[in-house]
């Protein structure tokens, strides 16, 4: 299989492809989120391909443990709504964001602005449909007045922050490093350990993704470069036994198998072990090395990334929109049929976050050259070396 990007692709179309890329992930992997790639066979009658209903199908509204969501049939879930959040803050603020910023926007956001909820189907507060991790930045916060950049301590260590985070590394296209420090920054206010460090590391990839001529290859040796500890070791070690595939079919279990010790879930996704999602310097969120897995085996192709993630099961939806953010960063195209069904499944416009983020990255930019030129002027007269145009 031949890789399937355009590593031309100017900026707005890897911050569309990028952003739809991660809502159509995360479409199709919700109504098969928390099974095993065996349960996911057995109950739709071989592998995912595209958008499915709900795993009880017509019983979806009261079967448990998915009640009352609509999971399936193109509906987003909150890794979508969080992510159109976060832009919102980079419209409000056009600029950098930090832990204060979403304190002083994103906490607001999900508490006052009533939205579109598609796995609802009704509109509600986005506050009403986010997990308990999430939950935690209003109720540390808000309620708690918790210091910005130390509210996530305390939170239960998953892939909340992570899931949310590709803007960041879109708003730094090109420049993963900056990416990851912002990252960082930002979810300190959501989650600690390496949940934190996910984070930063998700948005170094899709900032890696974004450069001219970058590779599935590059975009893992830049995560490889900034990762510390147990996210570094786990994103290797995955990455090392994705190279041995092309197929995601073969890999689903290996990348599971090599993953396996720095997760902290357990085996059972729905019962987690005991020490599950407790802070460590020697462990991982499962989500971002399997991501990256997926997107080594799919060579950066979008549908390949996206349905291996899919079909992978546990924390798919998550899975599957950090490899399609990535891969959309990349510039394989996200495919039409699915962006068009999640839209109008969803009652969502994809392609306006992502119209608003290119505009605001921009205007990024140029605070960003601004400001450097006068630091390099400051320098100069400090007696370092000026520097030339």
């Amino acid at each position: 299989m031949q890789p399937k990007t355009h590593q031309n692709a100017p900026l707005d179309e890897r911050i569309t492809g990028a952003l739809v890329g991660a809502a159509v992930g995360d479409a199709l992997g919700g109504p098969v989120e928390g099974y095993s790639p065996e349960q996911i066979l057995e109950r739709h009658g071989g592998r995912v391909h595209g958008v499915v209903g709900p795993w009880h199908g017509d019983d979806w509204r009261t079967a448990r443990p998915l009640a009352p969501y609509h999971k399936g049939d193109g509906h987003v879930t909150d890794d979508t709504l969080m992510t159109h959040a976060l832009i919102r803050v980079y419209a409000r603020v056009r600029d950098h964001l930090d832990a204060y910023a979403i304190a002083d926007h994103l906490v607001p956001d999900l508490m006052t602005e009533p939205r579109w909820i598609p796995e609802l189907e009704s509109e509600a507060l986005p506050l009403q449909r986010i997990f308990l991790a999430e939950k935690w930045l209003v109720t540390r916060i808000h309620y708690g007045h918790a210091d910005p950049r130390e509210a996530g301590t305390g939170n239960i260590v998953n892939c909340g922050a992570a899931m949310y985070m590709a803007p960041v590394g879109l708003v730094n296209a090109a420049d993963p490093r900056a990416a990851y420090a912002e990252a960082l920054d930002i979810a300190g206010a959501h989650q600690s350990s390496y949940g934190r460090e996910a984070a930063g590391v998700l948005a170094a990839a899709v900032a890696a993704a974004c450069t001219p001529g970058a590779t599935p290859g590059s975009v893992v040796s830049a995560c490889l470069a900034l990762a510390k500890d147990g996210t570094r070791a786990a994103i290797e070690r995955v990455c090392e036994e994705a190279a041995r595939h092309t197929d995601f079919e073969s890999a689903l279990r290996p990348l599971r198998e090599a993953v396996t010790p720095y997760d902290t879930v357990g085996p059972d996704y729905r019962a987690p072990s005991l020490g599950a999602r407790r802070p460590s310097r020697l462990h991982a969120i499962e989500e971002l090395p399997v991501a990256l897995g997926m997107l080594l085996v799919a060579q950066g192709d979008y549908r390949h990334a996206v349905l291996g993630a899919v079909n992978y099961g546990r924390d798919c939806d998550s899975i599957a929109t950090m490899a399609g953010a990535v891969a959309g960063a990349l510039g394989s195209p996200v495919p039409e049929d699915w962006a068009k069904t999640v839209a109008e499944a969803s009652r969502l416009d994809l392609w306006e976050p992502a119209a608003t983020l290119t505009a605001v990255t921009r205007e990024i930019f140029d605070r960003d050259v601004a400001r450097r030129r006068t630091h390099e002027q400051a320098f100069a007269s400090l007696g370092g070396p000026a520097c030339s145009d």
